[in-house]
């Protein structure tokens, strides 16, 4: 299993790494994944989510 938020599904995405001389070169960008726990189907379990939905949750608890 690839590191994908398991709210989401926000993983790796493609781009250009452009050099000063404006050379394109293709790369990667990783999510900003975090282990967190979460209660899923009633236990809790570790998984990936991004900060995005970790911040959504985190808002949702106040």
């Amino acid at each position: 299993m690839s590191k994908e938020c398991a709210i989401c599904g926000k993983s790796k995405m493609s781009g250009n790494k452009v050099s000063h001389s404006n050379i394109k070169t293709p790369r990667t960008y990783n999510a900003n994944l975090q282990k967190t726990e979460l209660e899923i189907n009633g236990k809790p379990q570790k998984v990936y989510v991004c900060t995005r939905c970790k911040r959504t949750l985190n808002k949702e608890e106040k």
